[in-house]
């Protein structure tokens, strides 16, 4: 299923990916740090979801109680949730 999230509190607007049962795919992020962003989705491109959410939930970025890497974990998170 592919899986749109509109995020808060950071740069990036939107992460795009698919989940497949809990292996997710395809992560895109929308706006951010383009070098960043596009290396986090390449480290964890495939893997479980549940493996995503243990490295990356809680991680802030400066100043912000949240960052990129979070909204990715809450966004799969939600898509979990969603049953997609």
């Amino acid at each position: 299923m592919h899986y749109h999230y509109k995020t808060h509190g950071t740069c990036a607007r939107q992460i795009d990916f698919d989940i497949d049962g809990d292996k997710v795919t395809n992560i895109r992020f929308k706006g951010g740090c383009n070098g960043n962003l596009k290396a986090i989705a390449t480290l964890v491109d495939g893997w479980d979801g549940r493996e995503i959410v243990e490295k990356l939930e809680g991680n802030t970025c400066g100043h912000r109680k949240t960052s990129c890497a979070d909204q990715l974990a809450r966004a799969i998170i939600t898509a979990r949730e969603s049953g997609e």
